[in-house]
């Protein structure tokens, strides 16, 4: 590979052996790329791959959300909102739920009482006596919360620009819209283009809404979109793809992703991401970077490509070498390999 040193820290692969293999990627430039390879099986199946399904939050994009905007709907003001879902958002750990948290800055938040977290929904619980959810279409559904035609029009405008909305319910009605917005991580275009240069088809999966997730699509030229979906969803989509006779590579970085990882042929993880994704994964990407994945391509086609020269040259080696050192021209032509010779050509 031009311009790019591969160190392998240990490689059992001759040996047949199941230890983690450590490759090292370094640029000539000086810019560090690592990839590790949880086992010999993933370099030789990164090479086959023709299918790549990312996650979008983290993945995608930075991983760090930020509020992009908050629409009252109800006679509150937007700080006396932001203030309600702050403190509502206080107990959960989601990035989501930070950008938010972290959009109310110092200000005294309220207690929350009888919090409640629903997956790929959204949250609850009661403020002041009062309650209060943030979250889904769906969640609104739930609890009985009419959203209208306004509100859902409103909210189909900001998921057409990127942002991913979520509706915040006060005493069972309608208060407002939280939008929040998440870049998309440097170089996430480029590494698309490459990807797409090599023939690989570009599926996208997220929990996100649809028209949020085909926006980012179009940005990034993603050929396939599956928004709206469950972990358990997305392992079923990777596994739907692998009967069609794909070679899926799946390459996510939370712990939603973590049963798609496992389902794919190769699974790969963002090392800025978690412990169980990491864990799920055959392949870590140690600085999130999607041109890891082009590497980690590259890697494992001069890999397997020396695997072959090696065993190619042993068995020519083997093939003429022994009969040789046997003496099998010995009787016609006094010829022997010398172990002088049988050395270096070791």
């Amino acid at each position: 590979i031009a311009a790019v040193s591969v160190l392998i820290i240990a490689c059992p692969c001759a040996l047949g052996l199941a230890t983690p293999i450590s490759i090292m990627v370094a640029s000539g430039r000086g810019a560090h790329l690592g990839v590790l390879f949880k086992d010999a099986g993933s370099i030789e199946a990164m090479r086959d791959i023709d299918t790549l399904v990312v996650d979008k939050t983290g993945t995608l994009t930075e991983g760090k959300p930020a509020l992009r905007e908050l629409v009252p709907l109800g006679g509150r003001s937007r700080d006396a909102l932001l203030a309600l879902a702050a403190a509502l958002e206080a107990p959960s750990e989601h990035p989501l739920a930070r950008a938010i948290v972290r959009a109310a800055g110092d200000q005294a938040l309220p207690a929350v009482e009888d919090f409640r977290s629903i997956a790929g929904q959204g949250v609850q619980g009661r403020i002041d006596g009062q309650a209060v959810a943030r979250g889904s279409r769906a969640m609104m559904r739930a609890l009985s919360v009419d959203v209208d035609a306004g509100a859902v029009t409103r909210a189909d405008r900001l998921r057409g620009e990127g942002a991913t909305v979520m509706y915040l319910a006060l005493g069972g009605a309608l208060a407002g819209l939280i939008a929040v917005s998440d870049r998309l991580k440097d170089g996430a275009a480029e590494a698309i283009r490459r990807l797409h240069a090599e023939g690989l088809q570009l599926v996208m999966l997220t929990g996100d809404h649809l028209l949020s997730a085909q926006a980012v699509a179009r940005e990034l030229g993603i050929d396939e979109v599956h928004a709206e979906v469950s972990p358990a969803g997305k392992a079923a989509v990777v596994q739907s793809l692998r009967k069609n006779g794909r070679r899926v590579a799946m390459a996510g970085d939370g712990i939603n992703d973590a049963p798609a990882l496992a389902a794919a042929d190769v699974g790969i993880a963002m090392g800025t991401g978690t412990d169980v994704a990491m864990e799920s994964a055959q392949v870590t990407l140690v600085k999130g970077d999607l041109a890891g994945i082009v590497r980690a391509r590259a890697l494992s086609r001069a890999t397997v490509r020396n695997i072959h020269q090696n065993l190619f040259f042993a068995f020519v080696y083997n093939g003429v070498g022994v009969p040789l050192a046997a003496g099998a021209l010995y009787p016609w032509l006094g010829l022997m390999l010398s172990p002088m010779v049988a050395a270096p050509a070791t």
